[in-house]
């Protein structure tokens, strides 16, 4: 009986987390009430603060769920700069990568409630690229540190997801990133080549 609770609480905050996703990613977070995630999920608006403690706690734990499939999606098998580019190409087309470029909106203004949720995501995101790099056979140019290569990767696949929401017609994704690897990779190449 306490595994099938256990389970009916996992589903739960799934549905819960699944609607909040898709309710941030439409009307951003301020917009988006308790209210719009119990009708969305079917599950009752008291069980959200017991799952989640506060809406914070529910942005909290999107975030959080949002960089796990980020993270697991660009992880890549290989060790080179290009697998982990193409990573990255491969989650733009998810929801989680317009939910990141909805909330960004809200959080690029420092009294924002979750400006701090996001430039913690940010940290996270930056962190598991450098140790992606550091655990690689990836090569760098002496003037350049993991953290510096992590700080350039994220904020170029940061910047073609931005553009590419903003106008999908305009921006060729799969281009943008196909140039990114070549770039980066030729740039490492050089280093090999001068070390």
């Amino acid at each position: 009986m306490a595994g099938r609770r256990a389970e009916t609480t996992r589903e739960s905050r799934m549905l819960l987390l699944n609607a909040a996703t898709a309710l941030f990613t439409e009307k951003g977070y301020q917009q988006t009430t308790f209210a719009d995630v119990a009708e969305r999920s079917g599950i009752s608006r008291g069980s959200i603060p017991w799952h989640f403690g506060s809406k914070e706690g529910l942005l909290g734990a999107v975030l959080d769920h949002a960089a796990e499939i980020l993270l697991e999606e660009s992880a890549g098998e290989g060790s080179t700069v290009a697998t982990l580019v193409d990573g990255a190409r491969r989650a733009a087309p998810l929801r989680t990568s317009l939910l990141f470029v909805t909330l960004y909106v809200e959080a690029v203004k420092p009294d924002s409630p979750i400006h701090d949720r996001y430039a913690a995501l940010h940290d996270r995101l930056r962190e598991s690229v450098k140790q992606w790099i550091e655990r690689s056979s990836v090569r760098l140019p002496e003037a350049i540190t993991s953290d510096d290569l992590a700080v350039l990767l994220v904020g170029a696949g940061i910047g073609i997801h931005l553009q590419w929401a903003m106008a999908p017609e305009k921006i060729n994704m799969n281009r943008a990133f196909d140039k990114l690897g070549e770039l980066f990779d030729t740039m490492l190449r050089s280093a090999t080549a001068a070390g």
